[in-house]
């Protein structure tokens, strides 16, 4: 069996070794006789995986005590719905900074349930920048202040955490999270889908400081109450247990790894070397974002000819790199860079690249 380099941008590839692993215990989970899939969330067994991924999911990130971890279901957009409905009080401004799609979507959960206001918008520019500090708009009253960290598919991300006074900053991290050191005390809220640089699809982490629990928010059923959820352990309801397993692996792998500091050094360097093959082709490849807001881990580009978008697909295929195909909001071609991509899979698609170039440039 030979793996690709799989460059897709979410459900990602994953490492290796914890694949392996999994495989390896898939049937029986350290002798109870059962897979880890079939056992109670209320067992010892699942509450020592759970507890464990917390632990090290803090020691990875560096979580402060005074915030809680939450495993979740529903994805990222799902928590984008959430919000106003737990932090903000009814007909309460809450402020958006919109960089993408994902940051698009995040204003359309919210409108039904908070005074949702685009404080900044880089739509009108393309989505190739983030709009300036000094030209946010925003509410002196916000509940809070919402901002995609890195726009997966327009491939724009904050080099920096923005200062919004004392207003707690809500950030999706879904693209970026553990891709390098983060000083999660500046947030009141950050999130993350795993399923690109933590595990698999179908889990959701929340890390929210403790005083934004306490808020009253809106009526709301529990189910959809995040302190409810802090309460219970993140198991209100049956929690997707193998995905929150896999993830635990995961964070054991990236620590193992040597943590978010090795993995800040490791993804400028595949970055770099993506930017210069584009940068460097003369016009052969481009990427339309505004270079000091670049993504590390999401590369678009696009052909100086689309008509040679079809070949390129199939002939990376065939050279063992798939998944290249740029959104279909956006076309062109994406590499997704994520913690789990080795630098030698970069290293292989910057090298088709130039080659492509020389045959068909």
């Amino acid at each position: 069996m030979t793996r690709a380099y799989n460059f897709s941008a979410g459900p990602a590839t994953l490492p290796e070794p914890v694949l392996q692993q999994a495989r390896e215990e898939l049937l029986e989970w350290h002798g109870a006789g059962a897979s880890i899939v079939e056992l109670s969330h209320r067992g010892p067994e699942f509450m020592q995986v759970a507890a464990e991924a917390e632990s090290d999911l803090r020691k990875l990130l560096s979580v402060p005590d005074d915030y809680a971890v939450l495993f979740l279901q529903g994805g990222a957009t799902t928590q984008q719905a959430l919000f106003a409905l737990n932090f903000a009080k009814a007909g309460q401004p809450v402020d958006y900074v919109v960089t993408g799609h994902w940051g698009k979507t995040a204003v359309k959960q919210a409108e039904p349930w908070g005074k949702a206001n685009v404080a900044a918008d880089a739509e009108p520019g393309g989505f190739h920048d983030i709009p300036a500090r000094s030209q946010w708009r925003l509410s002196p009253d916000a509940a809070y202040v919402h901002y995609t960290a890195n726009e997966t598919i327009h491939g724009v991300e904050f080099r920096d955490i923005p200062d919004v006074g004392a207003v707690p900053l809500v950030a999706d991290f879904s693209s970026s999270i553990a891709s390098e050191p983060l000083d999660i005390s500046k947030f009141g809220v950050i999130y993350a889908g795993a399923q690109k640089n933590l595990g698999p699809v179908g889990l959701t982490v929340l890390i929210v400081r403790a005083e934004l629990l306490a808020r009253t928010g809106q009526p709301r059923p529990p189910i959809l109450d995040y302190r409810a959820h802090a309460e219970h352990e993140s198991m209100l309801n049956t929690p997707p247990t193998f995905n929150w397993y896999l993830a635990g692996l995961v964070f054991k792998w990236m620590l193992a790894e040597g943590g978010v500091d090795a993995f800040a050094k490791l993804n400028a360097t595949k970055a770099a070397m993506l930017y210069e093959v584009i940068d460097g082709s003369g016009g052969f490849y481009r990427n339309e974002v505004a270079k000091p807001v670049r993504s590390r881990m999401n590369v678009p580009f696009f052909l100086h000819d689309p008509a040679l978008d079809a070949d390129f697909l199939v002939e990376a295929k065939a050279a063992g790199l798939i998944s290249l195909k740029g959104h279909r909001a956006l076309g062109g071609m994406r590499a997704s860079i994520y913690n789990a991509m080795p630098v030698e899979g970069v290293r292989a698609l910057a090298t088709f690249m130039r080659d492509f170039q020389k045959r068909r440039g």
